[in-house]
């Protein structure tokens, strides 16, 4: 999955390529910089000085790392996969924000600025719409700084989706603003809380009404909804409304999660059955696929446990591991990954290889590349994998490297991915796709050349958009004559087949994420 460009990683979950995400419109900067490190250690005089046990600390820690996440400094998952929570370094953001730490994150805890990072970020739109609506003065919600905003969104986010207790939900934020901001500031939160705990408990919360144009419309669905008005028009365009309310009540869910059991080291999905029976994580065993398990919860205890960390399984969704079908890798081939760090499909095919054959994984990136590395080890899989640093299209044409099977996993807009990338809907923007359109165009030209004849290129995304994906094959195939599609209908399930031959896997029908691919045969 890689990249010329740069590219945010969902720590917890699989990292899919998406193109790069935009800073957003409305960028507040706090007053104390989120990056600023203080140097030298500080004494256990000073560091008791600046604890406060008033204050909520899961709150607290998801009001800094919103903050950070809208200035394109976080990512909203708080787990990595080394297993390891980031609670301390939580802790430290928050110290260097708001001049005070907390008591440290348990697990309870770490669990909740999980779900509510996540959930406030989905549902930011609506959110902001019932501030707006309750503060009475749209200036002052425009104008409202940063950190005072990122409480509201918490406090309304717990009361109106989580429907936690109101009184503990007022008192706690009003405390964190008040400590954190100044005693107005907290009197401010009790009254737009107070306000909307009353209007809540008699059943009416403002409203948008779905009526007028089609544009009034998007715009009142987007609200409900949580998403940009321009999805929302390019998907009721091109889905109806009914389908495309579906799609957003999808990508508002919790997500859910796969994991692949490692077949390179041995290990078989019983085995992986047999570890989250005894961490008691719930399960069901994928459909499709006969390496990977579905976790709707529990995935922080599988990586707590070192499951990951062992390289006993990967979190992969089962669409990327439909994309690998799609290749279909078998031992003895020669294979390049044109995009491939940080190498979900490369260590899968790698897997399927068997020790036999080469996979050559090829990526501008020497950091991700290097992670890619490392995790072949792990996996022990390294045996069949040569990385390659290189941007592809310098890299086509100044050699000669030419195998039986190409994958390029374009980088994209990511729009299949929207349940488990909760703040990408708000970083893309409709002109990204014309921008990721023509770099996908030079990234497949590029990768057709590495094609041996008779060989397979299989283009992919995580993108659910035509334009991204049957539009980019077609714009290929009249470039290049020398290819011809090749049915996918032998590799995937048929439910997953478009009329077309493309594999294609739809986020509500099969609930996973959106992704395509295409398999062509060169001729010549």
């Amino acid at each position: 999955m890689a990249q010329v460009l740069s590219l945010h990683v969902l720590f917890s979950a699989e990292i899919h390529k998406v193109g790069p995400s935009k800073p957003l419109k409305r960028i507040h900067k706090p007053k104390t910089s989120l990056s600023t490190r203080r140097k030298g250690p500080q004494s256990p005089l000073r560091k008791t000085q600046k604890l406060n046990l008033q204050v909520s600390p899961h709150r607290a820690v998801s009001a800094v790392r919103l903050m950070r996440i809208e200035m394109g400094g976080a990512f909203a998952d708080l787990l990595n996969d080394k297993g390891k929570g980031s609670g301390d370094n939580e802790m430290g953001y928050v110290e260097r924000t708001l001049g005070f730490r907390t008591k440290d994150l348990d697990d309870r805890d770490l669990r909740l600025v999980t779900v509510i990072v996540g959930g406030t970020i989905r549902w930011r739109r609506y959110l902001d719409y019932l501030i707006g609506s309750l503060c009475h003065d749209e200036k002052a919600f425009r104008s409202m700084e940063p950190l005072l905003l990122q409480i509201l969104r918490i406090g309304f986010y717990e009361i109106v989706k989580l429907d936690m207790p109101s009184y503990a939900v007022v008192d706690e934020n009003v405390r964190l603003a008040k400590v954190s901001l100044r005693p107005g500031a907290g009197n401010m939160v009790n009254g737009i809380l107070r306000k909307l705990v009353l209007l809540k408990g008699s059943n009416s919360l403002p409203f948008p009404k779905l009526e007028g144009d089609d544009r009034a419309q998007a715009r009142a669905l987007a609200i409900l909804h949580s998403h940009p008005v321009w999805m929302v028009r390019r998907w009721t365009k091109l889905l109806g409304q009914e389908k495309a309310i579906k799609l957003m009540m999808w990508n508002n869910d919790d997500p859910s999660f796969s994991l692949r059991a490692n077949s390179g080291k041995g290990v078989t999905r019983a085995d992986l059955v047999m570890q989250f029976n005894m961490l008691k994580v719930p399960h069901e065993l994928s459909l499709h696929l006969d390496h990977f398990v579905r976790v709707k919860t529990g995935l922080q205890i599988v990586i707590q446990a070192g499951l990951l960390k062992q390289g006993l399984c990967a979190v992969q969704d089962e669409s990327a591991g439909l994309i690998v079908s799609v290749v279909d890798p078998q031992p003895g081939d020669s294979i390049i990954d044109c995009c491939a760090a940080p190498g979900g499909k490369t260590l899968y095919m790698a897997s399927q290889m068997h020790g036999q054959g080469m996979l050559y994984a090829i990526d501008i990136n020497k950091g991700r590349l290097r992670i890619l590395k490392e995790t072949a080890k792990l996996h022990q899989v390294d045996g069949v994998i040569t990385t390659i640093l290189s941007d592809l299209r310098t890299f086509a044409e100044s050699y000669q490297l030419k195998s039986d099977k190409v994958l390029l996993d374009a980088p994209c807009s990511g729009l299949g991915v929207l349940s488990k990338r909760a703040d990408l809907r708000w970083n893309r923007r409709l002109e990204d796709l014309e921008e990721l359109k023509k770099l996908q165009e030079e990234l497949l030209d590029a990768a057709s050349i590495l094609v041996k004849p008779g060989g397979v290129l299989v283009y992919s995304t995580c993108s659910i958009d035509p334009e991204e994906n049957e539009e980019r094959v077609d714009a290929f195939l009249l470039r290049h004559p020398e290819f011809h599609i090749d049915p996918v209908d032998r590799y995937v399930p048929p439910d997953f087949v478009t009329k077309h031959g493309f594999y294609s896997s739809d986020p509500v029908k099969h609930s996973m994420d959106g992704a395509f691919a295409a398999r062509l045969i060169r001729t010549l």
